[in-house]
């Protein structure tokens, strides 16, 4: 469970007090850098996602450790409990050629693979489950060692485009801890933390592709409780999976990207826009569905989702413009996801080009 750099030891993990957070990422003991290598703590578990959150084509390592003999408790569509203790990291990178950054779609997620001769670190975002609640800290990396930033930064990154061509300067943002709760919170207090991407549909995987399950391993390390049988368990599509079906992987798309906020009970609940994927009336999910508040926003477009014309769905304007102004999502990214809007725009493609059927979504409701 950690991978060793030498014969040096694995680092202890060291929580500490919301008034005593550490300037160096290093003094957590979760993650730190040997010579090209990142080594993570004794018993820090990597793991990985179904659908990742684009990020300005920035890749990541995941990892979770838990405090000995605590565990979480399953839940079928919602983010797990984890106890007091629990320390999450997310370590954005990008590959390198020549030194300069590569966007790239897809990373096999294991530490192994990860050879930061060829890398590009960035930061490094803690999420820490205090007694009163959970905590985001973000560390930007400098050489060997990432520094706590509270106010957040503007990094300029030259970027290699996906397709190739000429580099362009990418404005990559480091959240500050208020920003943060731009996607983290739940309810409109402002104040309720909590993660994202440690839920069944995306944890319900093998590890960096691999056989396995790591909702499995989860159990047999005594961290889940309350699991039913697997066959049970919900599944995110593999967004590196060729054969995952166009709905699957756009519904999947939408509840990773835009799910965390697009919720009954996250920021975005007050627009009626559910892009949640355990999410069933077809209604919530847009389709046929004018906005709440109109304005540049709807790019003059009158539904959410017009079935059969992605050009006319408010959904593929705000996927596809980079305004700060009217993009969606908000923060988190700066340019448009080629791949995410092709999916989701050869979805909506897809879909019977009807508004009028008054029973419209349950004739289409099988397809999720």
């Amino acid at each position: 469970m950690a991978l060793l750099a030498g014969c040096a030891p694995a680092p202890e993990v060291r929580l500490h007090a919301s008034a005593e957070y550490p300037q160096r990422l290093s003094d957590w003991g979760v993650i730190e850098r040997r010579g090209d290598r990142l080594v993570l703590g004794e018993d820090v578990l990597p793991y990985d996602v179904n659908t990742p959150l684009f990020a300005d084509y920035a890749q990541k390592l995941r990892t979770v450790w838990l405090p000995p003999g605590r565990s979480a408790r399953f839940d079928a569509d919602q983010a797990y409990d984890l106890p007091v203790g629990t320390v999450i990291s997310k370590t954005f990178f990008y590959p390198t050629e020549g030194g300069v950054a590569q966007a790239a779609e897809g990373w096999d997620g294991r530490i192994e693979t990860l050879d930061l001769a060829r890398a590009r670190l960035v930061e490094t975002r803690l999420l820490v489950r205090q007694a009163e609640r959970w905590e985001a800290l973000a560390y930007v990396w400098h050489g060997d060692e990432a520094w706590l930033s509270i106010t957040g930064a503007i990094i300029p990154l030259p970027l290699v485009p996906a397709d190739g061509g000429a580099a362009r300067t990418v404005n990559y943002m480091v959240p500050s801890r208020n920003q943060c709760a731009s996607c983290h919170v739940t309810g409109q207090d402002g104040d309720a933390l909590m993660p994202i991407g440690v839920t069944t549909r995306q944890l319900n995987r093998g590890y960096g592709g691999g056989p396995g399950n790591q909702l499995a391993d989860w159990q047999a390390l005594g961290w889940l409780e309350g699991a039913p049988p697997s066959s049970e368990w919900a599944r995110n599509a593999d967004w590196a999976d060729p054969d995952e079906s166009l709905a699957h992987i756009a519904r999947s798309y939408l509840d990773a990207n835009c799910g965390h906020c697009h919720n009954p009970a996250g920021r975005a609940d007050t627009t009626g826009l559910w892009l949640n994927a355990h999410e069933v009336p077809l209604r919530r999910l847009g389709l046929c569905k004018p906005p709440i508040a109109a304005g540049q926003g709807t790019g003059g477009r009158r539904y959410s989702i017009v079935p059969g014309q992605p050009d006319a769905s408010i959904l593929v304007f705000r996927m596809a413009d980079d305004d700060p102004a009217t993009r969606m999502p908000e923060i988190g990214r700066s340019i448009v996801h080629q791949r995410g809007l092709s999916v989701v725009a050869d979805w909506i493609a897809s879909l019977p080009d009807e508004c009028a059927e008054p029973d419209y979504a349950g004739a289409l409701a099988e397809q999720f």
